[in-house]
This record gives structure tokens, sequence and C-alpha cells, in this order.
């Protein structure tokens, strides 16, 4: 070949190689900008995360519908007359305007009517709780409410209340079933009451002493005079292991995004006469009661920490 064809060989040489890179760099540059233009609803590359997140709370303060599971004190037990349910004064869903119940103070009064419903069951312990929730679930309530655990210890015996592992197992039993038929509702958890106190100022009553000698809760009210030291190691054993079950409530809801206890306000309370069954003097009264809306409603309503 001549020079004349060699140097045109070479120049269409370097324009091709001259196109190749800038086809190149603006290959590279579309998908480089392909990577910083993810948003919308388009999902993140793999590996990376996505620029999207969601703002909604994990506690809504103002659910649309309570359902309530639990014992005797959802049930309103000798609130109203001796050895009988009262649900109308639950501190939970009850209608009574003297009670002011969680329902009522989150929905108001109309709409408690129509959407909150009462589940628990007077003698219930933690390992009937999964059934009670399977129950409540079919409402698809958007607040589940829970006090549950009393009964677990009180028993005929110290040696017949619920272990603390398997009354862990059974809560977190229920919390997984409700939480796989009810994923988005939120649950409220209150700490058992201590019932050595309530002992304690019911101890003094002489017709209360007559209803406890009944059967009600043997292990803490059984020979309820009684001060020597193997009544005073029962109640004290009845008194701790409420305090690990509260401990279990604690732990477990801890783990639920969706789930806050009442930080043990309701043991902490200190129940006076005014607020026991003038039947009973161990289960809540009517403006006992009340008082438990009033620790639920807090809890319920207060700002995520």
């Amino acid at each position: 070949m001549g020079r004349g064809t060699d140097q045109r060989t070479r120049y269409g040489r370097r324009r091709a190689r001259a196109a190749l890179a800038a086809l190149t760099a603006a290959v590279l540059g579309a998908g480089l900008a392909g990577c910083d233009a993810v948003g919308g609803d388009s999902p993140a590359p793999s590996g990376s995360p996505s620029k999207r997140t969601s703002t909604a709370p994990a506690w809504d303060a103002s659910p649309a519908s309570v359902a309530a599971v639990g014992d005797s004190i959802t049930r309103g037990f000798d609130a109203c007359a001796v050895l009988s349910d009262c649900p109308e004064v639950s501190w939970a869903t009850g209608s009574s305007a003297e009670v002011d119940s969680l329902a009522v103070r989150l929905l108001g009064k109309a709409d408690a009517a129509e959407h909150s419903w009462n589940y628990a069951v007077t003698g219930a312990r933690m390992a009937d709780l999964t059934a009670q929730v399977t129950r409540a679930a079919k409402r698809e309530p958007e607040l589940v409410a829970v006090m549950a655990g009393a009964n677990d210890a009180c028993r005929s015996t110290t040696s017949a209340m619920t272990s603390v592992a398997d009354f862990r197992a059974q809560f977190e039993e229920a919390m997984a079933t409700l939480r796989k038929k009810l994923p988005k509702a939120q649950v409220y958890v209150s700490s058992i009451p201590d019932l050595k106190r309530l002992w304690s100022q019911g101890r003094t009553n002489p017709l209360g002493k007559q209803v406890w000698k009944l059967g009600l809760c043997p292990s803490m009210l059984g020979d309820a005079d009684s001060l020597d030291s193997a009544a005073t190691l029962r109640r004290n054993t009845v008194r701790d292991r409420v305090s690990d079950y509260n401990e279990v409530l604690r732990e477990v809801c801890a783990k639920d995004r969706r789930c806050r206890t009442d930080d043990g306000a309701v043991h902490e309370f200190r129940f006076g006469t005014d607020q026991l069954s003038h039947w009973d003097w161990f289960h809540p009264s009517v403006d006992g009661q009340a008082r438990l809306a009033e620790i639920a409603y807090r809890a319920v309503t207060a700002k995520s920490p």
C-alpha cells in the first residue's frame, strides 16, 4: 500500500477508538445514573438499603376497636354481687360511667358499645390465653388488652402454682398466635396485682374472710389470720412468684414492637378497702376497676419513648 493509504487507515483506527471510548463512557454513565435514580416504589438494588422508609408509628394511641382477654378481674367478678361476674364494670370494656373503661375512654361510649368485646373468663390461667386470643381475633380488634396470671399463683398450694418456665412458654404461645392472626394489632399487657397486699387489706374484714374460706386463692388467703413462719413463707412464695410472672410479661412483650405493658403500675398500685370488693375483699370493686382503667389508658395513650 502507499503512504496515503496508511494514513487513512491509521486515521480510521483513531476514529474507531475514539468512538468506542465515547460509547463506553456513555454506557457507564447511564449505569451509574441508574443506581442513583432508584426511588418511588422501585426496589433498591440487591445489597443496598431502600431510600424509602416507613414513617408510620409502631404504636397507634387511637385504636378503633378493643378486645379484652384474661381472668375474673377483667370480668368484674364480685364487683356488683357476690360470686358473680359483672362485665359492665370491667376496667377494659365495661359500659359503666363510674368506671369509664379503657374502651369508653378510647372510643367513646357509643362506639365502645359496638366495637369492644370481652373474652376474659373467670378462673382462667395463662394456659387459657391462646384460646381466648383465638376467639378475640375473629373480631379483628386493633387493640387487645391482656390481664392474666393471678390464677397461676392462686392455687391450692404453692407447689401447684404454674412454674415460671411454663408461664413464659404459655404467654409466648398466646402472643405468637395473636401475632399470626392479627399482625398489626396493638397489645396492652397489665401487670398482675400484688396479691399479698390484697391479703393484708382484706384480712381485717370478717365477711371477706368467710368468702375466702370458700376456696378463693388458698395459696395466699388460706388460714388468713395465721402469722406463723409457715404461713409467712407461703405468702412470700406466692408474692415472689407473681413478681417473676410480671418479669416474664415485661420481657416477652418487649420483643414485640406493637406491645406495651403498664411498666408494673397495677402491681405497684396500693389497693385500699375502697378499691376492693365489699363481698370478697380481694377482687377490685367498682372504684378499683376505675383505677385499673386509668392505669391502662395512661399506658395506651402515652407517647412512645
